[in-house]
């Protein structure tokens, strides 16, 4: 499904909640429809708070498994919120779900000021999407393809072969422009399908592990879309198996396990809710050891590990700045670092924690 624009004004369904649109963002969706100019441009006056997607409560069953179990969260226009989860966690049924392709069995979703379940069709032509699996005519060349899925968009015939042109070099598609589909390798085929998915401008973008069979040259063009895109104004739902990617694109992060929300909040809050902990490492002259853990142990639990003239003193804080406040102690302290070290905490292990300690029934909302 790859379709933009708005049919009707949206107003009566704006979801109301979580942060709000600035003048200078509204004015740069140049790419949307007057309808949505307009909408943008009233919300960033009024200083109402707008989300771009709202789910509350979402429920779905599968011949009578639950996949989904009250999944609620939002997300505001110009920002990535990462949907991270296991194989089978829901991530995709979620995204499915939001673009129609589903229908819910409980709760509610308003797509850019369209309610899922009174009007599919303005949330059709309000977001692009790009699932796992290309949707693309497998005979068509790959400009052919593009230059299509903008006529449907309603683009006419020259602005729809500047679209293609543009998007075909911004995933640097121009050496199989004139090869039909069915000749590309799958990391071609993705990139084509994220080109298609970019088409039009759509205010609302659901991105279902965009990264799966991309090359690093790939990797790195659908990263400088995601923040164009975000940066014009436009929402974005992003799936992924690649933490690194979610902890550098999102804004916002939602984890499930087995269909329910088990930690939702920006990545710092996740991995604090987790517990955690920033780890400083400090080496110390031997006569410094006991002032040094005394200092630090004022911060946090410390450890030590000691050689024949160093020792390390290592203490788990809370974050980044604590760990700043420690070191200065030490200096005010006339301690002799003679080196130091931080751990940041890894969202991996995070994910791992959250994912392998719960079994679903309790839901961490940040």
């Amino acid at each position: 499904m790859h379709a933009s624009g708005a049919a009707s004004d949206p107003s009566p369904g704006i979801a109301r909640r979580t942060s709000y649109v600035s003048e200078p963002r509204a004015a740069a969706v140049r790419g949307r429809s007057p309808v949505d100019r307009q909408l943008y441009a009233r919300i960033a006056r009024s200083g109402e708070r707008v989300s771009a997607v709202e789910v509350s409560g979402l429920g779905k069953a599968f011949d009578g498994r639950p996949a989904l179990e009250d999944v609620s969260f939002s997300i505001a226009p110009g920002t990535v919120l990462g949907l991270l989860g296991v194989n089978g966690a829901g991530k995709t049924t979620t995204v499915r779900i939001l673009s129609t392709l589903v229908r819910p069995d409980a709760g509610r979703a308003v797509v850019n000021g369209f309610d899922l379940r009174s009007n599919p069709g303005g949330i059709r032509k309000s977001i692009g999407l790009s699932g796992q699996n290309a949707a693309l005519d497998a005979y068509l060349t790959g400009r052919e393809a593009l230059e299509l899925v903008a006529r449907l968009r309603g683009l006419p015939s020259r602005p729809s072969k500047l679209e293609a042109t543009r998007l075909m070099e911004r995933f640097e598609l121009g050496f199989v422009a004139g090869q039909q589909v069915r000749t590309y390798s799958g990391g071609i085929k993705r990139r084509l399908d994220l080109a298609a998915c970019l088409i039009g401008s759509p205010p609302v973008l659901f991105l279902d592990e965009p990264t799966a069979g991309l090359d690093p040259y790939g990797r790195r063009a659908l990263r400088e879309a995601v923040r164009s895109e975000t940066a014009r104004g436009a929402a974005v739902l992003l799936t992924t198996q690649q933490l690194e990617e979610a902890e550098t694109l999102a804004d916002e992060l939602v984890i499930l396990h087995d269909g329910r929300v088990v930690s939702r909040g920006s990545t710092a809050s996740v991995k604090a809710a987790a517990g955690a902990a920033v780890r400083l490492s400090v080496t110390v002259a031997a006569a410094d050891v006991e002032s040094s853990a005394n200092i630090l142990a004022a911060s946090g639990a410390t450890s030590h590990s000691t050689s024949e003239d160093e020792c390390e003193v290592t203490v788990a804080l809370a974050s980044s700045r604590e760990a700043m406040g420690a070191i200065a102690r030490l200096i005010d302290a006339g301690v002799d670092v003679c080196s130091l070290r931080l751990d940041e905490p890894k969202l991996e292990d995070v994910f791992i924690s959250l994912t392998g300690a719960c079994d679903g029934s309790h839901a961490r909302q940040i």
